[in-house]
C-alpha cells in the first residue's frame, strides 16, 4: 500500500460511486489513518478536476502522519532513545507516506467537519483541534468548518464515534448548513 495507492483507489470509487448516485450527495469521510486518505483524495479530485466533493468528516483525525507518530501513546516510550524520529518518524516520508491533512485542508472549499472524542487514546484531540484551527484560519467561509468534541464521560475513545447515537443528526445538520 502506498499513499498515492490509497488516494487513486477512493478516487476510482468516487467515480463509481457518482455514475451511480444521479443528483445524492458523495462526502468522504475518513477515521484514523482514512482521515489522511479522504483530505488527500477531496484536494487531488478539486485541484487535477476542479471538482468539490459535497463534504469532508474526519473522525479522530491527526495532522499529518509524522506529528501521528510522534502523538501516539504506543511510541512514548521510545521517544526518549536516539534515533527515535530517524528511524520511527522518518521512515514514513522515506516510504513517501506524509498524509499532510493539514496542508491538503488550507486548500480545500467544501464543508469540512471534523470529530474528535476526548477520550482518544490513539490519536490526541490536540491533533483534531490543531487540523480544525489550521482549516479554519484557511477557509474563506468558516462556516463551512466545524469541530465537534465528544466528551470523556461518553466513552467513545478512538473507535465508536461512529457508534454515537446522535451522530447521523450532527452530520445531517452540517451538511444542511452548507
Amino acid at each position: 500500500p502506498s499513499e498515492n495507492g490509497f488516494t487513486t483507489d477512493v478516487l476510482a470509487l468516487y467515480d463509481w460511486a457518482k455514475a451511480r448516485s444521479g443528483n445524492s450527495s458523495i462526502l468522504f469521510w475518513g477515521h484514523s489513518l482514512g482521515t489522511g486518505i479522504a483530505t488527500n483524495a477531496a484536494r487531488k479530485l478539486q485541484e487535477e478536476r476542479g471538482v468539490q466533493v459535497d463534504a469532508v468528516v474526519l473522525e479522530s483525525p491527526y495532522t499529518n502522519i509524522r506529528d501521528a507518530g510522534a502523538n501516539i501513546p504506543i511510541t512514548k516510550i521510545y521517544r526518549q532513545f536516539p534515533g527515535f524520529e530517524y528511524l520511527i518518524l522518518d521512515s514514513m516520508a522515506r516510504a513517501g507516506m506524509f498524509f499532510r491533512s493539514d496542508e491538503n485542508v488550507k486548500v480545500l472549499g467544501c464543508p469540512l467537519l471534523i470529530l474528535h472524542a476526548e477520550d482518544d487514546g490513539v490519536l490526541p484531540p490536540k491533533l483534531g483541534r490543531k487540523l480544525y484551527e489550521t482549516a479554519h484560519e484557511a477557509y474563506k467561509d468558516k462556516s463551512k468548518v466545524k469541530f465537534i468534541t465528544f466528551p470523556k464521560k461518553l466513552g467513545l475513545g478512538h473507535d465508536y464515534i461512529s457508534s454515537h447515537p446522535e451522530l447521523p443528526a450532527l452530520v445531517k445538520d452540517f451538511l444542511n448548513m452548507k
